[in-house]
């Protein structure tokens, strides 16, 4: 690998990044590091085995062995806890990541939006909603609140509720930027963020590695599990101006794994997150689930397999075999610490094994069911970020014409 280039930036990032001392690794494939290099990112983030082709796994004798049917392009499977990743496939490669990348608008979001703000949408707002975007139902012209519009994200990962959030941010491309910076103080340098929404545009990818760091912040935000966890809501057709609803409609959340389908049963312990899909990137799927006292996360990308609900089964399966593997692997790599999360003191609430439990207590503590709690904590990630440059706005995005959900 080239070292000239960037010199002075990874120099800085890795003064702030201890132990990312495998810049010339051989084993570490190009698409992980070459626009890391550009934008001060160390190399082989979490570790060094984590930017190698293939299956990552180190088991002892007593380890079960990994499932058969795992056919995703990439996918991680990490202890939320700890930050261990138990194993993983091509973790660092960048693919579109669908509405997977709402997670991210959402830990961007969530802390700078009152919840129970009422905001009248105007046409404006929708108007760059892609064509054969997901939609929760919003209107312009109608009234809602933040709350009902995070719900509309996560439930129904409504588009329309992504750019009403982001008008209220300010603008879509404040929120890209913002979601830029954020991106970069998670040390989720794989990510390039150019719609807000995970609608498919040329040049935006993740990779499992990134979602899942990204997940594990969401985790850390009592509001983010709340609204991850819920199964099924009323959305109103708008609200009055002393914030009473016209009327509502039922809605229900769209990961399979957290309210069930045809063959494929509701997973035991499982917190939620976040699933996608475009034509363009096929299914992408981000969970949680705690057991035991664990927490575990599994990301899959772009299943090849062709069967029903594949992402959802080799998500379970991941899952599965987390569980079964503690104490009888050994870690392949690390999630990067969230520096913005440290700074800002935020505390970590336990999550149980139950979800519903979990929504339970962050409800009692600081997210009522029906009045999720304004912002308490403000993102200094803009400001932890040592030795990167900021990123260029890239051009708006071109519809194209994807399905997307």
């Amino acid at each position: 690998m080239g070292t000239k280039s960037g010199l002075k930036t990874r120099i800085a990032a890795l003064a702030v990044v201890a132990g990312s001392l495998a810049l010339a690794c051989p084993a570490a494939p190009a698409h992980a590091d070459d626009e890391g290099r550009r934008h001060g990112r160390p190399a082989a983030v979490g570790g060094p085995r984590l930017s190698r082709p293939g299956v990552q796994v180190r088991p002892t004798a007593r380890a079960p062995h990994l499932p058969p049917n795992l056919s995703g392009l990439s996918w991680v499977v990490a202890d939320a806890g700890t930050g261990q990743v138990l194993a993983s496939k091509d973790a660092h490669r960048r693919l579109p990541p669908a509405s997977t990348l709402k997670t991210l608008f959402a830990v961007t979001v969530l802390p700078r939006l009152p919840q129970q703000v009422l905001r009248k949408v105007s046409e404006a707002d929708l108007a760059d909603v892609g064509e054969g975007s997901s939609r929760v139902g919003v209107q312009a012209g109608h009234s809602y609140t933040v709350a009902d519009l995070w719900r509309g994200v996560f439930l129904s990962s409504g588009n329309d509720a992504v750019h009403a959030l982001a008008a209220m941010n300010g603008s879509m491309r404040t929120t890209i930027a913002q979601m830029r910076a954020r991106a970069r103080s998670l040390g989720a340098y794989d990510t390039r963020v150019v719609s807000a929404d995970g609608y498919d545009a040329p040049g935006q990818v993740s990779s499992a590695y990134d979602l899942t760091l990204i997940a594990r912040a969401g985790l850390a935000r009592p509001d983010f599990v709340h609204y991850a966890s819920t199964r099924y809501a009323r959305f109103p057709t708008g609200r009055k101006a002393d914030g009473r609803a016209n009327g509502t409609f039922a809605i229900q959340n769209t990961n399979r794994l957290l309210v069930g389908a045809p063959g494929l049963e509701r997973y035991r312990g499982l917190i939620g997150v976040k699933n996608g899909y475009t034509s363009h990137a096929g299914n992408t799927l981000v969970v949680a689930a705690r057991r035991g006292g664990r927490t575990l996360l599994a990301t899959v990308m772009n299943p090849q397999s062709g069967s029903y609900n594949a992402v959802y089964h080799e998500a379970k399966s991941l899952l599965d075999w987390g569980f079964k593997a503690s104490g009888k692997v050994s870690a392949v790599g690390t999630l990067h610490r969230d520096r913005a999360a440290a700074a800002a003191r935020a505390v970590r609430r336990p999550v149980h094994d139950d979800p519903a439990t979990a929504v339970s207590q962050a409800s009692a503590a600081t997210v009522p069911r029906d009045r999720p709690p304004t912002a308490w904590y403000v993102s200094v990630a803009g400001t932890l970020v040592v030795g990167s440059t900021a990123w260029t706005l890239y051009a708006r995005r071109r519809s194209l014409g994807s399905r997307e959900y």
